[in-house]
């Protein structure tokens, strides 16, 4: 149990407000495998849990890591999960100050003061990030489809589409991965557009995916025959947690918590329960993300 000056105080959370199955509200509730985390983490502390849901909305003038960075920094709270460990967004900060997003309890955002901005240092990391095909289970094409390789082995004049979103990491797979072998068959959506009805309506067999979206989709269409096959493309990214460079002891605790739960296999089971593809974090564990010559790889 790690024991602090504040060892009596609730220890704050920042999560992510609509990140299901990660992170979400339900009824004023906060649920989500980022809270099991966050529950587990404040019991080795020895602190009662505070969980402060933010606003993500994506805003030109704004970036996640500045307006996580200053909500650890006016105080609103120690940690913050769900962060992508991303070596270009962790670190010092590449503006002075920033306003905190939309929490419990903030201003109106035109009473919001600019917050002077820290370092960000990252947690170890608990969940990869990856791509995965989603297919039905119900009137399933012959031969299964198990991955991509699958799709361009299929004699049939491109007839089983695969269903991509355009300006993504899996649309651009999609156009170069075997120099281009997937190009006959691939199905492409707007951003403005769902992806995965694609499949759900018969237009495309098959549909890639970030595994987090096709989690988030499943929570409310609990009734839908779509499913997620084995076949995985890890992003090289792992989610972590982030804290402030002082913040050395709380870290460290939360490094145990999460290496102690992905040793035992309770990670793993959370995620199961709560409804998350489960991706083990991989090494490094903060990196570069994925580059074009990693999506053209088979």
């Amino acid at each position: 149990m790690w024991l602090g000056a504040q060892a009596a105080e609730p220890l704050a959370v920042c999560v992510a407000a609509d990140n299901a199955p990660l992170s979400y509200t339900v009824k004023d509730a906060v649920r989500g495998l980022d809270v099991r985390l966050a529950q587990a983490i404040a019991d080795a502390a020895g602190r009662p849990l505070k969980l402060v849901p933010f606003e993500t909305a994506y805003e030109k003038e704004t970036q996640l890591t500045h307006e996580v960075n200053a909500l650890l920094s006016s105080g609103v709270c120690e940690a913050a999960s769900g962060f992508p460990l991303l070596q270009a967004d962790l670190g010092a900060p590449t503006r002075p100050s920033a306003r905190t997003p939309d929490f419990p309890g903030a201003p109106r955002k035109r009473d919001r003061p600019f917050v002077p901005l820290g370092t960000l240092v990252p947690s170890q990391g608990y969940l990869a990030l990856a791509l995965g095909l989603v297919v039905r289970d119900t009137a399933a094409p012959h031969p299964p489809v198990h991955g991509l390789a699958d799709l361009a082995a299929r004699d049939d004049g491109g007839q089983l589409k695969l269903g991509v979103t355009s300006g993504t990491l899996a649309g651009s797979l999609a156009q170069i991965w075997r120099h281009g072998a997937l190009r006959p068959r691939t199905l492409t959506v707007s951003q403005r557009e769902e992806v995965l009805d694609t499949v759900a309506d018969g237009r495309a067999g098959a549909a890639l995916v970030a595994l987090a979206r096709f989690d988030g989709w499943k929570l409310s269409h609990r009734d839908s025959p779509l499913r997620v096959t084995a076949w995985r493309r890890p992003l090289d990214l792992n989610l972590g947690f982030v804290t402030l460079q002082g913040a050395a002891p709380l870290r460290a605790l939360i490094d145990r918590v999460i290496q102690g739960a992905l040793a035992d296999g309770t990670l793993a089971r959370w995620a199961a329960e709560e409804g998350v593809s489960w991706s083990p974090p991989t090494q490094p564990n903060v990196g570069a993300g994925p580059t074009l010559a990693w999506l053209s790889q088979d």
